[in-house]
C-alpha cells in the first residue's frame, strides 16, 4: 500500500483536521504536551503535509516559512501503529524535494533527542545551538542545507 501525500495551507481544511488529529494523538495524548502549546498562532498560516494509507491519515508535519525563505519543519508525527514503516522518512523526503523544487535554501527543525538519528539519516546535522527544552522534552536544532 502506497503512502499518498497531500498538502494544504491554513487551519480550515480537512487536511489540517487530519494533521491535528495525529498531532493530538502523538503529542498531547502520548507525550503529554499541553494542548495550549500544541495548537499555536502558526496553525493559521502553516503548510501542512499529511500522508495517507487507504485514506487514513497516518503521518504529518507542518512547514513555517522563515523570513529568509528557509522552511522550519515542525510537528513531525506518526501514529503509533504506523511507526517503523518509513512513512515519516517518505513524507520528509517528499518535503525535501518540494523545497528543492521551490529553491528553498535550507530546512531547519527542532528534533526530540530520541529522533536525532532519524534526521541524521535524512542528512540533517545538529547546529551549534545547545540542546533545549520545549514542552518539557529535550530537543536539538538540526539543519539541512539545500544546494539548488
Amino acid at each position: 500500500m502506497d503512502l499518498v501525500i497531500k498538502q494544504a495551507s491554513g487551519a480550515t481544511s480537512q487536511l489540517y483536521q487530519d494533521s491535528l488529529q495525529i498531532r493530538k494523538t502523538v503529542f498531547v495524548d502520548e507525550q503529554q504536551v499541553p494542548l495550549a502549546l500544541e495548537i499555536d498562532q502558526y496553525d493559521e498560516t502553516a503548510l501542512n503535509y499529511v500522508g495517507y494509507l487507504d485514506q487514513q491519515a497516518v503521518v504529518t508535519c507542518r512547514i513555517i516559512v522563515e523570513a529568509d525563505g528557509g522552511w522550519h519543519v515542525q510537528r513531525v508525527a506518526t501514529l503509533h501503529e504506523y511507526r517503523h514503516h518509513n512513512y515519516a522518512k517518505t513524507l520528509l523526503s517528499h518535503v525535501i524535494v518540494a523545497a528543492q523544487d521551490k529553491q528553498v535554501p535550507y530546512l531547519i527543525l527542532d528534533a526530540q533527542l530520541t529522533a536525532v538519528g532519524f534526521y541524521e539519516k535524512l542528512k540533517f546535522h545538529a547546529t551549534a545551538r545547545p540542546t533545549f527544552l520545549d514542552a518539557n522534552i529535550r530537543h536539538q536544532e538540526m539543519r539541512l542545507d539545500l544546494n539548488n
